[in-house]
């Protein structure tokens, strides 16, 4: 057990020290105002990656969504008690360096799960997401994402519900922003 303990701590620093791992995400939160009340939504996504070569990576986002405005597109009504779970691995092609920016595109398959007092659903997805990375120096990076080309098939956990399927390029309420921590 001593020795399995001892690789597996060996592999990490090794990983670790070579400046391939990267974990990071994003946070968001919005508030808005209708005629009968005050409206929150929030959400939280974690990312680790790793860095294959100079212009290839992969990792993978889990995510916690929760209010009116989470995953709208799972649910004809969501409200504010609507809460999501996400993963998305993804691949990352850097195709453009000017510097400390990177331009890249992250190509992903996702899967969510909603609820919206007890009412279900879960989704499918591919998509691909551009955006650009800014090195602030050799361990913090910020990133930005906008918008989303891609295909989303969705489903509500009832019996007799029909999936719901959709093509397109999202750019409303798609920008987002985070911070990565490169080992």
């Amino acid at each position: 057990m001593k020795k399995i303990l001892m690789s597996i701590v060996a592999l990490f620093a090794t990983v670790t020290m070579s400046a391939q791992v990267y974990v990071g995400g994003s946070f968001g939160f919005a508030s808005y105002d209708d005629s009968n009340k005050s409206h929150t939504a929030f959400k939280f996504i974690p990312e680790i990656g790793y860095n294959l070569d100079e212009d290839i990576a992969i990792g993978v986002a889990l995510g916690y969504t929760q209010g009116s405005t989470a995953a709208a597109w799972l649910l004809t009504n969501p409200n504010e008690d609507l809460k999501t779970f996400s993963i998305a691995p993804y691949l990352r092609y850097s195709f453009a360096k000017f510097g400390p920016v990177t331009v890249f595109a992250d190509g992903s398959f996702e899967y969510a799960h909603a609820d919206n007092d007890g009412v279900k659903a879960n989704a499918f997805g591919l998509g691909i997401q551009p955006g650009i990375a800014v090195s602030l120096n050799e361990k913090f990076s910020f990133v930005s994402h906008i918008g989303r080309l891609g295909y989303t098939q969705s489903k509500l956990d009832v019996s007799g519900a029909k999936a719901q399927s959709t093509f397109g390029l999202d750019l409303d309420n798609a920008l987002t922003f985070g911070l990565y921590y490169n080992f």
